[in-house]
């Protein structure tokens, strides 16, 4: 008895160790390719920052909404895919990723056209909101340029998660080092050179994340490594339409809540009494706190893909293990950056603006900050275990 105890002891670090290894060398090219991800819109909203506060609000107000209802109703929509492909792979079902791929692209761009519906009469619903009229005319001029990047991101949010449950991380990851560079520079020259404002942020987005689908869609057409998962359009796609939804919208409904929680108080933001000030500041602590979520969005994704390969597979107890390390992962990432960006917190708003009254501010805010990165930590590994069990009992 005693010795058997003492194999436990044993086996359950051992397995601890093994499973951290497997879970970082998914997680570690996850976190770079979703922060450089999510660095394309970062950097359009620094490079509009510059140009004032009216440009800086418009911009924020419109990056908020566009979120709210289209970036993060993708998002979480396929939030699907990524266990049903990663428990298909795990259970060798090789054929199946192809189909589901198809099936969420898609799905996906049936959503797109209420979407844009609703970017296109942005302003006048801002305006009804109690908005700066000002700032709503500039928020919806820079939605509706954004349009490009919404139907862009239909195609390439599933196929990332396609790649993902490979454990194909190494291109998606040059793949996206080669996007920011583009973007870096386009989105300057549009900018500032052509004299295109925050029209010219949009217009670089919407063209790398279009860059980024032909990138990927490339590797997955002509690589060796996509042969066995890599299926010709059939009516099977069509016919998992209906049940694509049925799974994909609790998964959205999980991820949207939380996300249109934070994009609400920007809104809210915009009806104080100085809203270029309280607009331009929360905007910028919610894009550190969501720069952020992309960290702890590749451990979360990790996890994803280990518990469904896990499950698929049949082997419950190591899906348990997965979920503890990428919490273990996750946890200490977290505590890491909050005493980091806590100790800057009076240069940080410099990255976003020169006004010396937003700088101050945001340094107010910092703490709050450095709590919302800790739960975002964990909040994220969990919510993606849950999806990953539910999903799983679903589909059984």
């Amino acid at each position: 008895m005693l010795e058997s105890e003492e194999k436990n002891w044993i086996i359950i670090p051992l397995a601890f160790v093994q499973e951290l290894k497997k879970a970082s060398s998914i997680a570690a090219p996850m976190v770079v390719v979703s922060i450089l991800q999510y660095l394309l819109q970062v950097v359009s909203i620094i490079m509009v920052g510059h140009l004032g506060e009216l440009s800086l609000s418009g911009v924020a107000i419109a990056t908020s909404l566009t979120n709210v209802t289209g970036f993060s109703l993708l998002s979480g929509m396929a939030g699907g895919l990524e266990t049903l492909c990663g428990q298909a792979y795990g259970a060798e079902q090789f054929q199946k990723l192809g189909t589901y791929t198809y099936t969420a692209i898609i799905s996906l761009i049936l959503v797109c056209p209420p979407v844009c519906v609703l970017w296109i009469f942005m302003d006048k619903i801002l305006i009804l909101l109690g908005q700066d009229p000002t700032i709503s005319l500039e928020a919806c001029k820079y939605s509706m340029w954004l349009i490009p990047a919404l139907f862009g991101g239909a195609v390439l949010k599933p196929l990332t998660r396609y790649l993902q449950s490979q454990s194909l991380t190494l291109p998606m990851l040059f793949s996206s080092i080669v996007i920011l560079s583009f973007h870096i520079p386009a989105c300057w020259i549009l900018v500032y050179k052509l004299k295109l404002g925050s029209h010219g942020a949009a217009i670089a987005f919407g063209s790398s994340t279009w860059l980024n689908v032909i990138l990927l869609s490339l590797f997955t057409i002509y690589s060796s490594a996509c042969e066995k998962t890599r299926v010709p359009f059939s009516k099977d796609v069509l016919l998992g339409i209906s049940e694509f939804y049925r799974l994909a919208i609790p998964s959205a409904v999980m991820v949207c809540l939380k996300w249109w929680s934070c994009e609400l108080l920007t809104l809210l933001s915009g009806l104080l009494p100085n809203a270029k000030l309280e607009t331009s500041v929360l905007s910028i602590c919610l894009t550190i706190s969501t720069l952020h979520f992309t960290v702890a969005y590749g451990f979360g994704a990790a996890a994803s893909t280990r518990i469904s390969n896990e499950l698929g597979a049949g082997n419950p107890q190591a899906a348990r293990v997965t979920v503890w390390a990428t919490m273990f992962l996750s946890i200490t990432e977290g505590i890491i950056v909050s005493v980091t960006l806590f100790f800057c917190r009076y240069v940080l708003g410099y990255a976003y603006s020169n006004e010396k009254q937003v700088v101050n501010y945001i340094a107010v805010m910092a703490p709050l900050i450095c709590l919302s990165i800790l739960m975002d930590s964990l909040q994220a590994v969990l919510s993606e275990a849950v999806t990953a069990v539910h999903i799983y009992g679903t589909y059984i």
